[in-house]
């Protein structure tokens, strides 16, 4: 997400054109330092976040993966799974957007009830 000094953020910032802020369905958990999502049919379960529009998409996923250590050739479980999920941008309107979603248990993670990382 902007504001985050980390390299991956700027990867992000620097290959990517932003699109918006944008929500799921979902429940986000504070993992360690970083948060995890975890799907949801709740509709009162909303994690929100941000769309962007990757310029070089397949060689940025390419290295999204390999630091969310996920995809062929990582050992499964892993961490986390990408996946396309139906985001609701501000403006009202729905796309589908790759996330990585948190594959481990959850039930001794604090759940972070704002759906908002920053807050968190």
């Amino acid at each position: 997400m902007r504001g985050f000094d980390h390299p991956m953020a700027k990867l992000l910032s620097g290959s990517a054109d932003f699109v918006g802020e944008a929500q799921c369905r979902g429940r986000l958990y504070r993992v360690k330092h970083y948060p995890g999502l975890v799907l949801s049919e709740d509709p009162a379960d909303i994690v929100f976040g941000e769309v962007y529009h990757l310029r070089a998409r397949d060689a940025l996923l390419g290295e999204f993966d390999m630091y969310e250590a996920c995809g062929e050739g990582f050992a499964e479980p892993t961490e986390y799974i990408r996946k396309r999920l139906m985001v609701t941008l501000g403006d009202g309107s729905a796309r589908e957007a790759w996330t990585y979603v948190y594959n481990w248990p959850v039930a001794r993670l604090p759940r972070i009830a704002s759906g908002r990382f920053l807050e968190g």
